[in-house]
C-alpha cells in the first residue's frame, strides 16, 4: 500500500504561498493553529452550507486534535475548491490523481479585504507532517515553568494542550505526592504528550520483526541487520529525522524533545543495549517503530539479561499505540521469557495484535494445524475470554510462494495484509483519542496508588513497632489490597502486581508516606467528571 503524500507535497509553491497568506488571517492567535472559532469565520467565506463544513472540517481534522495545523489547513481549502466545483467529500477525494496537485484555491468571498487589513506574518518552511508554529506556543514552556499561577481553559488551543494543562494543575500534584513515578510510571512531560504514535514489534528471534519494519518502510532503515540467528541484540527506535543517522541510547534519552527520558530509570546497561535510527520517510512522519530484541527460550533465556527486560517491555507498551505479536509457523512454543513478557502488557490487551509471519513456508494443511497450535498456545498465556485478532500472511518483499499456497490462500494473505495496514494507518487518525484514553487510564491508577499507600501508611503505628509492622504489611500486601477494594469499591482488575509493589515498596519507609487527602482526590474525580469531557466539548467539531 502506498503512503500517500499529504496534502503540503501536491500542492504548488505558488499555492503554498497563497495559503501562507490565508493562513495568518485565519489564525487570530498566531499561534500556527486554527481553532473551531477561527473556522467557522475564515470558512463562511466560502458560502459552502453548514453540513459541508461540517464535511471539511471532520475530514481536515482526521486526528481529531481539535485544531488545523498548516497542511491541514490546506487540505481543507482543497476541499472546500472541490465542493465548490460539485465534487462529493470522502475521505479519499483528495488522494484521486485526477485532482492532486490541480486544485485551485477556492473563492472566499471578502477575503481581499481581510489581506489588505492583515500584517502579513512571517512563516517558517513547514514541516511534512505538520504545521510549523510562527512563534514558540506558550504551552511548551508549562512543564519547564515555576509559576504556579492557574491556566484557563481558553489558554490551550486543542485537545492535547488541554491535557497538558489538566495533568500539571491536577493530576501531577497527587502523583508527587503519593510517589506514583517510583511505583508505577515516570512523571510525564511536554514529549509525552507530543509524542507521534508508536508501533512496538514483540517475538522469539528471527520472526520476522526487522523484516516487517522494513517492508513497510520498503528499504532499510540505519543500523538494521537482518539474519536467521539472534540480529536484533538491542531496542531500536525507527523514528522520522532529517537525515539518516544511528543516535546511541544514553543521548536520545537526555534530550528534551523525545519522549524516552524515563528509560534512564533502567540504567546504563540498558541504555547501551538502546538506540534511535532515524531518516526522512513519509510513513515515519506519521508513525514511529519499536525494533525489540528476539525473545530467547531454551538454554539461551537462563543467562540473564544485564537489565530489566519485561519492564522495558512493559514502560514501551504503555507508550506504544500498537503492540504486534510476531510468530514464526516454526516457532509456536511459548518460553518462559516470552510468557513473562506477555505478561507484562497486562493492561494494554486493547493494543495487541498477533501477525503468524512467513505463513507461505507450510502448506494449506499444515496451516490449519500451525494456526489451531497458535490459537491454544496464546490461549494459555493471554487470560482472557476474547480472541485475540489474529493475522497470517507473509510480510516481506518476497513473492508469496506459489508452489506451495493454494491461490485460495493466496487471496486470504492479501486481505489479512490489508486490513493490517489498514489498522496501520488508522494508527495517526486515533492517536488524539489514545492519548486521553492514556490518560483516563493513568489518572484512575494514581487514584488507586494514592488510595493503597495512604491505608499502608494509616496501619503503622504511632511510635513503636514500625520494622516490625511495615515487615508484616509487605508480606501479607494482598490481604492489605482486599480491604483498600472493600473500602473504596474499586476494581479488582485495576490493582497493581503484587510482586512488582512489594519489590518497590521495600526499598521505602512506609511511615515516610502521606496521609489520605481527600481534596486531591477531588480533583482528580472533578477533572475525569467535568474538565476532560468540557475539553472534549470546546474541540469537537465546530459545525456539529
Amino acid at each position: 500500500m502506498e503512503i500517500a503524500s499529504g496534502p503540503l507535497n501536491s500542492c504548488s509553491k505558488e499555492h503554498q504561498q497563497i495559503y501562507q497568506q490565508w493562513f495568518s488571517v485565519a489564525d487570530s492567535d498566531g499561534d500556527g493553529r486554527i481553532t473551531g472559532n477561527d473556522a467557522t469565520n475564515f470558512f463562511a467565506m466560502s458560502k459552502l452550507s453548514r453540513q459541508e463544513l461540517k464535511q471539511v472540517w471532520a475530514l481536515a481534522d482526521s486526528k481529531r486534535q481539535g485544531f488545523l495545523g498548516f497542511s491541514e489547513f490546506i487540505a481543507a481549502m482543497q476541499l472546500i475548491s472541490l465542493a465548490q466545483a460539485g465534487k462529493e467529500l470522502t475521505a479519499d477525494v483528495l488522494k484521486n490523481g485526477d485532482f492532486t496537485g490541480t486544485i485551485e484555491p477556492p473563492s472566499m468571498e471578502g477575503l481581499d479585504a481581510s489581506l489588505a487589513k492583515h500584517k502579513p506574518a512571517i512563516y517558517v518552511e513547514p514541516e511534512i507532517n505538520g504545521s510549523s508554529p510562527l512563534k514558540p506556543s506558550p504551552q511548551a514552556q508549562w512543564f519547564s515553568s515555576k509559576t504556579t499561577k492557574r491556566i484557563s481553559l481558553n489558554a490551550v488551543t486543542s485537545i492535547i494542550d488541554g491535557l497538558k494543562r489538566l495533568y500539571i494543575e491536577k493530576l501531577k500534584p497527587l502523583e508527587v505526592t503519593y510517589r506514583f513515578n517510583d511505583f508505577v510510571s515516570p512523571l510525564l512531560t511536554n514529549s509525552d504528550f507530543d509524542a507521534k504514535p508508536m508501533v512496538m514489534l514483540l517475538g522469539q528471534y528471527s520472526t520476522g520483526k526487522t523484516t516487517f519494519i522494513k517492508h513497510l518502510l520498503k528499504c532499510d532503515y540505519p543500523g538494521a541487520h537482518i539474519g536467521p540467528e539472534p540480529t536484533t541484540d538491542r531496542f531500536v527506535v525507527v523514528m522520522s529525522g532529517a537525515d539518516e543517522r544511528s543516535i546511541p541510547g544514553n543521548t536520545i534519552a537526555v534530550q528534551a524533545d523525545m519522549p524516552f527520558s524515563g528509560l534512564t530509570t533502567f540504567g546504563g546497561a540498558f541504555l547501551s543495549k538502546f538506540e534511535c535510527s532515524q531518516m526522512p520517510h513519509p510513513l515515519l512522519d506519521q508513525i514511529t517503530f519499536v525494533d525489540t530484541p528476539g525473545v530467547l527460550s531454551g538454554e539461551k533465556q537462563r543467562t540473564q539479561r544485564s537489565y530489566d527486560f519485561t519492564g522495558v517491555i512493559s514502560w514501551f507498551a504503555a507508550k506504544c499505540d500498537l503492540i504486534l505479536l510476531l510468530f514464526d509457523p516454526h516457532k509456536l512454543d511459548i518460553s518462559d521469557e516470552f510468557k513473562r513478557v506477555i505478561s507484562s502488557l497486562r493492561g494494554n490487551d486493547d493494543k495487541i495484535r498477533v501477525v503468524l509471519n512467513k505463513a507461505d513456508q507450510v502448506d494449506t494443511q499444515q496451516l490449519m494445524r500451525v494456526y489451531g497450535a497458535l490459537m491454544w498456545s496464546l490461549g494459555k498465556v493471554l487470560n482472557t475470554p476474547e480472541v485475540v485478532r489474529v493475522y497470517i500472511g507473509s510480510f516481506n518483499d518476497k513473492p508469496i510462494n506459489e508452489a506451495t499456497v493454494n491461490p485460495m490462500f493466496r487471496e486470504l494473505f492479501e486481505k489479512e495484509q490489508y486490513d493490517l495496514l489498514m489498522d496501520l494507518v488508522d494508527i495517526p487518525k486515533k492517536a488524539c483519542d489514545r492519548r486521553i484514553n492514556e490518560f483516563v487510564k493513568r489518572a484512575r491508577a494514581a487514584k488507586m496508588h494514592a488510595y493503597i499507600i495512604s491505608h499502608l501508611k494509616k496501619e503503622m503505628p504511632a511510635i513503636m513497632g514500625k520494622a516490625k509492622a511495615q515487615q508484616r504489611l509487605i508480606d501479607n500486601l494482598q490481604d492489605e489490597f482486599a480491604k483498600v477494594q472493600r473500602e473504596f469499591h474499586l476494581p479488582v482488575g485495576d490493582f497493581p502486581n503484587i510482586e512488582h509493589f512489594k519489590e518497590v515498596l521495600n526499598g521505602y519507609s512506609i511511615d515516610k508516606f502521606e496521609k489520605l487527602k481527600p481534596k486531591m482526590i477531588q480533583t482528580v474525580d472533578d477533572m475525569l467528571g467535568y474538565d476532560i469531557p468540557e475539553l472534549l466539548k470546546n474541540f469537537r467539531n465546530p459545525y456539529d
